[in-house]
């Protein structure tokens, strides 16, 4: 009897150890993502999915409803998706009108985005953040909306930005991380394996001007903050080192060697998972009877094909038809609005299970615009890649791919059909294009943890151990004391007195000297 009570004393004491950690594991997360841009928010969606999987509470606010439940996740819905360009797509005219416009992006995605704090749901969790528990932790976009940073202070909270593409150049001195511009560009025309005087002049010059660009044109979120937040509330440039993590969804085979501080984790490719989703019975045969091999051809979710010129498209059918019996696959928003005449080998579709495609034993080549996610996935699988770049970051994604000799690039200005068939010949019939990509897979997929383990690790990490856990020293210097300028002037001087000196004990040296000299033969005359 007296056994068993133990024994119940004990159960006892280990639930509730057990109990405790889980509560202590278990964290109430707020994520913020403003944007209605599709492709941020699957990397997004992952990375706080890979959390609620992890036992963690998630309170998501964004334009992105799901379309079932999801365990530990809850939605709240911040605008109407279906009138977005999200949904609509982007046309020819638009693109060529947004090409260069690096003002309007700013303006689109970062100052008028912030007006979005006022929405009812966002101001109903300003005023009347939950209690019960309350938000242990705020997640949200690194992008050009500094503004959505002032929850982490709101709710005197860790704070981890999550950024869909490669670090934005004005997000290194925030969060002290270096920016070396001898080596990592942040220009089309830049390199990733090396880059010449004038590239390296040209790269700094540019992100110097960036960098001065962007907190220009944003010093305007600071009034918003405060408008909405309260006139307490510090300036976006003070709320932007607030930041203890960020994730970034890039990867070095990608982007290039770059210094990076613990606060900064490459996630690249974290959305690419092979689901149970399966391949629409005639798709799959389709493919399968592609004895000759298929070439997939998508420009994305957003851009519309079928809005491009029709002397363009033309081009582009003469360059299907040219390379038959190899097959093309061309997922497009509204085959239905394509000219007439479109080759027999070329099978179009509103949608593809892209993950499906590019695994398929007769893949060949991947046509992409570029976007960094459809690049990863390519890489994941190994399949070169035809890159015809159209906005954004697009021609440095794909520049770079090209750098590492598994991509050719064309102009979507300047396209062809010779040049098409010229490039869809390069990436299929010479094999080293295939070598190339198989050995940069490799590489992109050699981790020590994948990237979704990856990404709850460092969260949970600044969860443990507070938002102070990796910020860098170097964000309590000027920017003049941490290019070291400081030291380098100190030296100089330093070098240039003891110069001085040398010269001084030297000069009287000689003068006395001299003067020895010519008293000598005078005593010596005068003996």
């Amino acid at each position: 009897m007296i056994k068993m009570k133990y024994l119940c004393k004990l159960l006892l004491i280990v639930f509730c150890l057990l109990s405790s950690t889980r509560h202590v594991n278990s964290a109430r997360i707020l994520a913020v993502f403003p944007l209605d841009t599709t492709s941020h928010f699957i990397m997004f969606d992952v990375v706080v999915k890979s959390l609620a999987d992890a036992g963690h509470q998630v309170d998501v606010y964004s334009h992105f409803a799901q379309k079932r439940a999801y365990p530990n996740y809850t939605h709240t819905s911040i605008g109407d998706i279906s009138q977005t360009t999200a949904k609509l797509g982007l046309t020819y005219d638009v693109i060529d009108s947004y090409r260069g416009t690096k003002d309007a992006l700013i303006e689109l995605a970062g100052n008028m985005g912030c007006q979005l704090l006022g929405h009812p749901e966002m101001q109903k969790l300003i005023k009347n953040p939950p209690t019960n528990p309350p938000y242990d932790l705020v997640i949200t976009e690194s992008f050009y909306g500094s503004c959505w940073y002032a929850f982490g202070r709101h709710l005197k909270v860790p704070l981890v930005a999550l950024s869909s593409r490669s670090l934005l150049t004005f997000y290194n001195a925030p969060i002290g991380n270096p920016q070396n511009t001898a080596f990592v560009s942040e220009i089309t025309d830049g390199s990733i394996l090396y880059m010449n005087f004038w590239q390296r002049f040209k790269n700094t010059f540019s992100a110097l001007w960036r960098n001065h660009e962007f907190n220009c044109h944003t010093e305007v979120q600071s009034d918003i903050v405060k408008k909405y937040f309260g006139p307490h509330m510090p300036g976006v440039r003070e709320l932007e080192k607030d930041v203890a993590l960020i994730l970034v969804n890039s990867h070095h085979v990608l982007t290039g060697i770059r210094p990076l501080t613990p606060a900064v984790v490459d996630i690249g490719g974290i959305h690419v998972s092979d689901d149970d989703t399966a391949l629409p019975t005639d798709l799959g045969k389709w493919l399968d009877d592609s004895r000759h091999g298929f070439i997939y051809f998508t420009f994305g979710s957003m851009i519309r094909i079928e809005s491009f010129p029709k002397a363009m498209l033309a081009e582009l059918y003469a360059g299907f038809a040219k390379i038959a019996p190899v097959r093309v696959l061309m997922r497009i928003l509204a085959p239905e609005d394509l000219p007439p005449n479109m080759p027999d080998n070329v099978l179009t579709m509103r949608w593809v299970p892209q993950i499906k495609v590019l695994k398929h034993k007769n893949i060949r080549a991947f046509v992409t615009q570029g976007g960094v996610l459809s690049l990863q996935e390519a890489l994941t699988f190994a399949v070169p890649i035809i890159g015809i770049p159209i906005i954004a970051d697009q021609p440095v994604n794909v520049k770079n791919c090209v750098e590492r000799k598994i991509a050719v690039m064309l102009d979507y200005k300047n396209l062809t059909a010779e040049k098409f068939v010229e490039a869809v010949n390069a990436t299929i019939y010479d094999p080293r294009y295939k070598q190339n990509v198989v050995a940069a897979s490799e590489k992109f997929l050699d981790r020590p943890l994948n990237a979704r383990d990856t990404a709850v690790y460092w969260i949970e990490y600044i969860l443990r151990h507070g938002g102070d856990s990796l910020r860098s020293p170097a964000l309590k210097l000027t920017w003049w004391q941490v290019a070291l300028l400081d030291v380098y002037g100190c030296i100089f001087i330093a070098v240039l007195t003891v110069l001085y000196l040398a010269r001084l004990i030297l000069s009287t040296l000689l003068r006395q000297i001299i003067y020895v000299a010519k008293k000598i033969p005078t005593s010596k005359k005068t003996n």
